[in-house]
């Protein structure tokens, strides 16, 4: 019986319409409906547990592994349709759970590659009339789910085995606390997993345990880092602050609070450092990814340097040092943004809606803003997509915001309601929060419309200019664009214009025949290394002969050759021992080669000589007097060590060995 809506301090607001939960969901109502006992025994279900059952190649489609998968897909399928991907916190964490139960289940059934994601298209086909997103993220949804089992796979075995050890050496039928805290963070291995085994072995495990190991983790993890404290704990009861920087860097206003040392304070006193709270202030407080404003707040008596603004609940704290005078609580001050820096960050930060709608545009509907930093000296930008960008896509993202920013047009800002704003196309964040009014910020006819806090530019020629600095993968299925604008870009351009007049210096070319010289220069390298290993090739052959010499003949005509050859190249000595391999079929050859303290030795055995005796074997002996370790095969093998000195022994030592096999 729902009646109240509880708030987040406790307080029940009662509900406008309150309401009876019935339990009578979708499926429950489509069981009826079509004559059936079990939610699985629907028409939707039916068919994922059969397509489910096709990709593990089995007959049952109604065991409980294939009931699992077959739910599973369908809110894996919807969660990566909203943009969520695999990760270790908050609604990522929850889809990671979900795909590897799913393939845990699947490997039960004895799936050792991945399966789930080709049952994506199954969910697809059948609710996307309802839901025609689904359709259009096919693609990523098959290309999340499938990186997640590959990465899955890699350690599900190795945990399995791990967590399959540790109940044969149990105790009892609890598996204590720390031993699941140790799988989970020394080998990966989620808890949840943990829980399935264990369970599936009638035992249970020590949950208590393991959150107290858990606990105790995240206490080490504070104490190491290098976070300022100096707030913790300080809590002013001061009203809201009212934030007038989106029409002025400048205001004046009262000083309502100061901490220090994280205490209450009634003054900073000169080079002391804290945080002021002042009833009203230009500084913007980061959030949305857009860092805090720095600047300054005087008085007559005093400065106070604005390092950093932070936003806590609706109170702008400010961090800084006061660098002269006094400052005191009641003071009338001076509050003045760093107008450059407030500038540059606009900027980047009008860049990164453009960055979006532009990768929406050339990539897919299916990107989805995963994070971001909007700083004065460049922006970074996290969003999903499965593959690394080209040069050439990042060449197409990059003029695409040019042009928006060349056409110079007036960036709108409004106060709407949140359902008339989305209702216009306003992008708005997964999870986000959004009040009753939202402020939605448009950029060139709507080429760009998002809900967002943040500061911007007044028209989209201020930005000046966007260059793409870095792409690359920070996640399964998340990618991560690095930008720069304005001076930032002017800089960037410049260093790439110096770099190439060096690069032309070098290759003595202008930069439209690079790419010409470059083919040149590669020709030649392959004609200088043809003749480089025809050069080796005739000296490995006189080195061959040489070796001749050193051939011990030995009862039931089986030879064996050691030697120290003076090659550096560990391929040339392979190919030497192969030389001789095949002049000397009922020999076993070592040779070494010693480099700035250091050994390398290959092994081989004659073809006539292979079936009595491995080249592995005689390494294994003596790799011990020369420092090293390695392997090979039966008719060759290698290593490296770190004794030159221990050569003479060794071979000393092989022989005796060689001598006593059976013939």
């Amino acid at each position: 019986f729902m009646q109240f809506n509880r708030q987040a301090d406790g307080t029940l607001l009662p509900l406008p319409k309150p309401s009876v939960d019935t339990g009578m969901g979708i499926e429950r109502v489509a069981a009826v409906v079509q004559g059936v006992h079990s939610n699985y025994d629907i028409d939707l279900f039916k068919a994922l547990r059969a397509s489910a059952a096709a990709c593990l190649h089995v007959t049952d489609d109604n065991c409980v592994p294939v009931r699992v998968i077959a739910d599973h897909i369908r809110s894996s399928c919807f969660l990566i349709t909203e943009g969520i991907t695999p990760s270790n916190e908050g609604r990522g964490y929850v889809l990671r759970r979900i795909i590897r139960r799913a393939v845990r289940y699947g490997n039960k059934l004895g799936a050792q590659v991945p399966f789930f994601h080709q049952v994506a298209k199954t969910l697809v086909a059948l609710m996307a009339p309802a839901y025609p997103q689904l359709k259009t993220h096919l693609h990523t949804i098959e290309k999340v789910i499938q990186q997640e089992e590959v990465q899955f796979f890699k350690t599900l075995a190795q945990g399995i085995q791990l967590v399959q050890s540790a109940l044969q050496q149990l105790d009892g039928s609890v598996l204590p606390g720390e031993v699941a805290f140790k799988l989970y963070d020394t080998y990966g291995f989620p808890i949840d997993l943990t829980l399935d085994i264990v369970h599936e072995q009638g035992k249970q495990v020590d949950r208590a345990g393991f959150e107290a190991a858990m606990a105790a983790q995240r206490a080490r993890g504070r104490q190491a880092s290098a976070f300022n404290t100096q707030d913790q704990g300080w809590l002013p009861a001061v009203p809201a602050t009212h934030f007038v920087g989106y029409a002025t860097l400048k205001s004046t206003a009262s000083v309502l609070a100061i901490c220090a040392d994280g205490r209450d304070q009634s003054a900073l006193a000169a080079g002391q450092s804290g945080i002021v709270i002042l009833d009203q202030t230009p500084f913007y407080a980061e959030s949305g990814g857009q860092v805090g404003d720095t600047g300054v707040i005087e008085t007559n008596a005093g400065c106070f340097n604005v390092t950093d603004t932070q936003m806590r609940g609706d109170v702008r704290w400010h961090y800084g040092t006061l660098v002269s005078g006094t400052l005191t609580v009641g003071d009338n001050v001076h509050a003045t943004v760093d107008a450059e820096k407030r500038a540059a960050t606009a900027a980047n930060h009008s860049a990164t809606h453009l960055l979006d709608a532009a990768l929406r545009k050339i990539l897919g509907t299916h990107v989805v803003q995963k994070g971001s930093l909007v700083a004065p000296d460049y922006l970074r930008f996290d969003f999903t997509h499965s593959e690394p960008l080209s040069f050439e896509v990042i060449q197409q993202i990059q003029a695409l915001v040019n042009q928006q920013i060349v056409q110079n047009q007036e960036v709108a800002c409004e106060q709407l309601p949140f359902e008339e704003a989305t209702k216009r196309g306003a992008m708005a964040l997964f999870g986000e929060k959004y009040g009753k009014t939202v402020r939605v910020i448009t950029m060139n006819d709507g080429f760009s419309m998002e809900l967002c806090g943040g500061t911007h530019v007044h028209r989209s020629g201020d930005i000046g200019a966007f260059f793409i600095t870095q792409e690359m993968g920070i996640a399964a299925g998340v990618r991560r664009i690095e930008a720069v604008t304005r001076l930032g870009a002017v800089e960037y351009a410049a260093k790439q214009q110096r770099w190439l007049a060096e690069l032309g210096q070098q290759l003595k070319a202008d930069p439209s025949a690079f790419s010409g010289r470059v083919l040149q220069l590669q020709d030649r390298i392959k004609g200088l290394e043809k003749d480089l290993a025809q050069v080796q090739s005739k000296l490995i052959s006189h080195q061959g002969s040489d070796l001749s010499q050193h051939v011990k003949t030995l009862h039931a005509n089986r030879q064996i050759l050691t030697a120290v050859v003076d090659v550096a190249d560990p391929k040339l000595l392979r190919q030497m021992v192969e030389q001789c391999k095949q002049k000397y079929p009922h020999c076993l050859v070592v040779l070494v080669a010693v480099q700035e303290a250091k050994v390398q030795v290959v092994v081989g055995v004659g073809a006539a000589l292979v079936d009595t005796c491995s080249a592995s074997d005689a390494l294994k002996h003596i790799a011990p007097y020369l420092g090293g370790q390695g392997g090979g095969k039966r008719d060759m093998a290698q290593a490296g060590g770190t004794k030159p000195e221990g050569v003479p022994e060794a071979f000393a030592q092989l022989h005796r060995w060689f001598e006593d096999i059976p013939s």
